[in-house]
């Protein structure tokens, strides 16, 4: 099988992404956003394709961003993680802003910034045994440039819970808050999945396109400022004395020293 992070198929005019670092749990870090963002434009540029999925394999959808690339990140000078921390949006923007409709099979867990992904895509389904969770905050960290993503597409009101307590929730949750559209029996995915891209190849290719830049006109992308914003943040938030220290202990699998024993 290849080593490269993401595989792309192109067949009847669908175009299926598959993460393909099972062992990492398809943790993204710098080579992963490069080598995805790059796909994606690729991507837009064929008039050819009518749909893009994002798929993925093994237990996990994406752990989100790789721990260790934020550690290493946080001994780099500030300038360069506000650098780092653009790409991370570039990719998030490049998939939200895809020509063609796009859309993400969740079989697994989709943790911290995975869950940006799944904001930016048109259609998303999950398994009924997928597991949803903004972890930021538990490593001193924040959702700084998923969030303009994330409220898009379900609310501030329902992301700023889930921002706060970092707690674990279900793909029910996930469906009340709107960040999948519907939730599949486990064993049935691949089947809806089927159906729904047969349902969307069954369209005019220049209407659906029409669609999702219609779509865009009327709830904006994030403009450029709030872009730069939310890269300064969470640069900022690396290089913070308690980002390192939550990193130190989740991969000393202890507790951070903030927490509170009764």
């Amino acid at each position: 099988m290849s080593d490269s992070p993401v595989l792309c198929d192109i067949r009847q005019q669908v175009a299926t992404l598959t993460f393909n670092c099972a062992a990492k749990h398809h943790a993204f870090d710098e080579d992963f956003i490069a080598f995805f963002t790059q796909t994606l434009n690729n991507l837009n540029e064929n008039p050819e394709v009518q749909l893009v999925v994002i798929r993925s394999t093994g237990k996990s959808f994406s752990s989100g961003a790789d721990l260790g690339w934020m550690q290493r990140m946080a001994s780099f000078s500030y300038d360069e993680n506000v650098a780092d921390a653009q790409k991370l949006d570039d990719m998030l923007f490049s998939l939200a802003s895809m020509k063609a409709p796009t859309m993400a099979v969740v079989q697994g867990a989709c943790f911290g910034g995975a869950l940006g992904l799944l904001a930016c895509c048109d259609i998303v389904i999950a398994s009924d045994q997928a597991q949803f969770c903004f972890s930021e905050v538990k490593l001193g960290l924040i959702p700084a440039v998923i969030s303009p993503y994330v409220y898009r597409a379900t609310s501030q009101r329902w992301a700023q819970r889930y921002f706060l307590t970092a707690e674990r929730f279900s793909a029910l949750d996930a469906l009340r808050g709107q960040l999948v559209h519907e939730i599949v029996e486990h064993q049935s995915l691949n089947t809806k999945a089927d159906e729904l891209i047969k349902a969307v190849r069954n369209n005019g290719p220049q209407a659906l396109r029409a669609c999702v830049a219609l779509n865009e006109s009327i709830y904006p992308l994030p403009s450029k400022t709030i872009r730069e914003q939310t890269s300064i943040a969470i640069a900022k938030a690396r290089q913070g004395e308690e980002a390192k220290e939550g990193l130190k202990a989740f991969f000393a699998k202890r507790t951070p020293t903030w927490v509170k024993h009764d």
